[in-house]
């Protein structure tokens, strides 16, 4: 039993550094930057350009679906790495073989329907 334990302390003892380290250094942020606040400086600041008008603006949405769907295909290539390594291992090529191509018809279901809502034209 104390081998069990110990596992989980070692990870919350790394934890515990961790958080410390992070306290630390935003403590020691706020110690030593200087604190002189100005007109200029509390200006919302974007890309070199002054603020013109109101904060608000309106985004389009496709933007979002582009990020949406490159986080989708990111993540999901991801599982290929895995794959590979199981595919190469002794006694498991043709079930993983058949998985994969579950996954990919998978993918393929979803660019399929991005494609037919017309979500990939960029305009």
């Amino acid at each position: 039993m104390p081998d069990y334990f110990h596992g989980y302390s070692v990870v919350g003892l790394v934890a515990a550094v961790g958080v410390l380290f992070v306290a630390v250094a935003f403590g020691a942020g706020r110690l030593l930057r200087p604190v002189v606040p100005t007109r200029e400086k509390m200006l919302t600041y974007e890309c070199g350009v002054d603020p013109v008008g109101e904060g608000w603006a309106h985004t389009q949405v496709r933007y979002y679906v582009y990020a949406f769907l490159y986080v989708i295909f990111a993540v999901d290539s991801v599982f290929l790495f895995p794959w590979a390594t199981v595919f190469a291992a002794p006694g498991f090529g043709g079930t993983t073989l058949v998985e994969m191509f579950i996954f990919l018809g998978f993918l393929a279901v979803g660019l399929l329907y991005a494609w037919k809502k017309g979500v990939l034209e960029w305009t």
